[in-house]
């Protein structure tokens, strides 16, 4: 198969089905020799932010000179995204080489009853890459939930789990105890847990799985302490103490959540001591400031100033708005929305609407998860902010040009694949106009 054909095959592999276990997952690797037992492990999830610690930790690995492999989920724009070694992603002709590879296995394996899913397919995918390129480490990030999850066949150095927040409760349960004990099915026997949960009936889940497993806990916040120096639309400073004293360390990205996710990427590898990996501290300096994580308050263009940014659901919309009110001058913003249906819509849109002073409801790409446009504009009609429905994604965000003075600012927001969308949109007119 040639790279079109093989996301074509790819894509028609379901992605979700009957009761879910790890066996075919395993299975699969062991068909194709166990790929991810040939490099150490960093395994990262939670609900918000797993994707920019995952960033932040394989650059800190790779200021070292380690050479190291970053699994993540989903693609902003292309599907190659997902799979990087050193920073670059993996070419469409080894996708689809690989993927080439995988196929007949798979297919036998539903012939026998024991169906692949997509995630299990990508997950193989980038294992078999990483072992080819003889990587020293390949952080993985959660793809939804822990427990089940095909990520969830290695054994890390070290688990991290970000924080917890109610999403896809129709998978992983209606309450926060419930949604962690889900995510707190990666934490191995002996390996240390990173964490940045500021719940307390939380952390109880984590402590108490932990400690049957005979697992330390470093707790950001509280056995690590920070403390934010500076923010600008570049980014943010901070100082942090943890194993080591920080001063001044930066990273580009945008948010007080950011400096969390940075803290726990600091402790993610300072907790790699105990296999007697010491990261110097020109490596977590270098590796933080050179971190590289679109689409997370990123600002694509100026006059007026447009901001992408992947929030999807009511914790991570805090997030933004908490930046927008405190951090910087945005002027009045225009929000461009799209939500996925199993999302907290009522808490995402109070949250926009804090800092919004009008709407533009639209469809993100992937149509049988996008939530009605009319369930989106009844919540904003709660919040008595005007909106206007456009539901062609490059129709909207023209609009909101038209809308947003010089000053003002275009805020893309709600899901990662309206934020892909957008961000292929302000790219191809910037070329345009060059």
């Amino acid at each position: 198969m040639n790279y079109d054909e093989a996301l074509d095959w790819l894509y028609n592999v379901r992605r979700f089905g009957p009761k879910r276990t790890l066996g075919p997952t395993r299975h699969i690797l062991k068909l194709l020799g166990d790929p991810q037992n040939s490099f150490r492990s960093i395994h990262v999830g939670g609900s918000n932010g797993k994707g920019s610690t995952s960033a932040m930790i394989a650059s800190i690995l790779g200021a070292t000179g380690a050479k190291v492999g970053l699994f993540t989920s989903p693609h902003l724009e292309e599907f190659i995204e997902r799979v990087k070694v050193d920073g670059m992603e993996i070419p469409r002709e080894d996708a689809a080489r690989l993927l080439t590879e995988i196929r007949p296995l798979f297919e036998e394996m539903v012939e026998q009853s024991m169906p692949l899913r997509f995630f299990d397919v990508v997950t193989a995918m980038a294992f078999l890459y990483f072992r080819e390129k003889a990587v020293d480490y390949a952080v993985l990030e959660v793809g939804l939930g822990g427990r089940l999850d095909a990520t969830n066949v290695v054994d890390p150095l070290v688990s991290v789990i970000t924080n917890i927040g109610y999403e896809h409760t129709n998978i992983l349960g209606d309450t926060l105890p419930e949604i962690a004990g889900e995510k707190a099915g990666i934490i191995k026997q002996g390996r240390p847990l990173v964490t940045a949960t500021r719940g307390d009936e939380v952390f109880k889940v984590f402590g108490e799985k932990a400690q049957e497993l005979g697992s330390e806990v470093i707790r950001v916040g509280y056995d690590t302490e920070f403390r934010k120096v500076g923010a600008k639309m570049s980014g943010m400073t901070f100082d942090l103490r943890s194993r080591m004293e920080y001063k001044g360390l930066k990273v580009p990205l945008l948010g007080e959540h950011q400096i969390t996710n940075a803290a726990t990427a600091v402790a993610a590898v300072e907790a790699l001591s105990r296999y007697g990996v010491d990261v110097p501290e020109q490596a977590v300096r270098e590796g933080l400031q050179g971190v590289y994580w679109p689409a997370r308050l990123e600002v694509v263009r100026t006059g007026p100033t447009v901001v992408l940014d992947c929030a999807k659901d009511a914790e991570a919309t805090e997030a933004v708005r908490r930046t927008l009110e405190g951090d910087v001058d945005a002027g009045r913003i225009v929000a461009v929305v799209s939500m996925s249906s199993d999302k907290n819509i009522p808490g995402m849109i109070r949250n926009i609407a804090a800092v919004s002073e009008r709407f533009i409801v639209t469809t993100h790409s992937v149509m049988g998860r996008a939530a009605s446009p009319e369930l989106i504009a009844e919540e904003i009609t709660k919040n008595v902010r005007p909106y206007e429905v456009i539901e062609d994604e490059k129709a909207a965000f023209t609009r909101a040009l038209e809308l947003a003075g010089e000053e003002d600012t275009v805020l893309v927001i709600g899901s990662v694949f309206l934020a892909g969308s957008a961000r292929t949109f302000f790219r191809e007119a910037a070329r345009r106009a060059a």
